[in-house]
């Protein structure tokens, strides 16, 4: 299989995972709060080991290293801005409509879903190791952000058909992503490394700013340890690949 075809087809994979909300409907929003904690500590270790294991060493093989910190630190930046300004309109837009907290959420998934694929079209371009590690990344992050986003959905009054076809057109941009990407980068093969290492940013910002806080909020030992213990094998994982 080419790399064009492995970028189409990791994005595929991706996008299906927006289906995984409506297993919250089976689990249970109680087993499943106690699952969720694991999974995101499993994603803030893949995200922060494909960023500096994978992300970081190839954009640096490729370009000088004052570049590749500009762009991780601009990357970190932009995320940062992204996330206020998103949260700006929730704030002030769902006291009238709390509708429209889903439509923010859908929107800002568009953008998420989209850079996500871009990432993994040039992440493939450079080398399928790199494309592999960086789409297990992707897939180990989009578990709990797609159920967060379905939840999202049917507190914002979406119904449970609608959320789920509303999930799954919006991660269909990751496809999208992924063929613009591929197609920009095989004739422009340079970018690929200013891709690698912006998508290397904006890792570090998902998992240090949404992911790990949310670990640090449990308080019971047990679960507290356990969940540690998944941030390591996310880590180990991208290290192994």
């Amino acid at each position: 299989m080419d790399k064009f075809a492995l970028t189409i087809t990791a994005n595929i994979i991706i996008s299906l995972i927006s289906l995984v909300g409506v297993a919250t409907l089976s689990i249970g929003r109680e087993r499943l709060n106690r699952l969720l904690i694991f999974l995101v500590a499993a994603s803030a270790g893949t995200l922060l080991g494909g960023a500096f294991l994978h992300l970081i060493p190839e954009a640096s093989a490729q370009l000088p290293s004052n570049v590749v910190n500009l762009l991780v630190l601009g990357a970190f930046i932009v995320f940062f801005l992204l996330e206020k300004i998103l949260r700006w309109h929730h704030h002030h837009d769902v006291v009238d409509d709390k509708h429209v907290l889903g439509l923010m959420n859908l929107t800002g998934d568009v953008v998420h879903n989209f850079l996500d694929g871009l990432v993994i079209a040039a992440a493939f371009y450079t080398n399928i190791n790199l494309g592999i590690a960086t789409s297990v990344a992707v897939v180990l992050h989009e578990i709990p952000h797609e159920i967060g986003n379905f939840c999202v959905l049917l507190h914002s009054g979406f119904s449970v058909r609608k959320a789920v076809l509303s999930n799954l057109f919006v991660a269909l941009f990751a496809i999208l992503g992924g063929f613009i990407g591929f197609l920009w980068v095989s004739h422009v093969g340079l970018v690929a490394p200013y891709i690698t290492a912006f998508a290397a940013g904006g890792f570090i910002y998902i998992a240090t700013s949404d992911l790990l806080p949310e670990i640090r909020q449990e308080t019971n030992v047990v679960r507290s340890w356990l969940s540690f213990v998944c941030f390591l094998l996310g880590v180990v994982l991208m290290f192994v690949l």
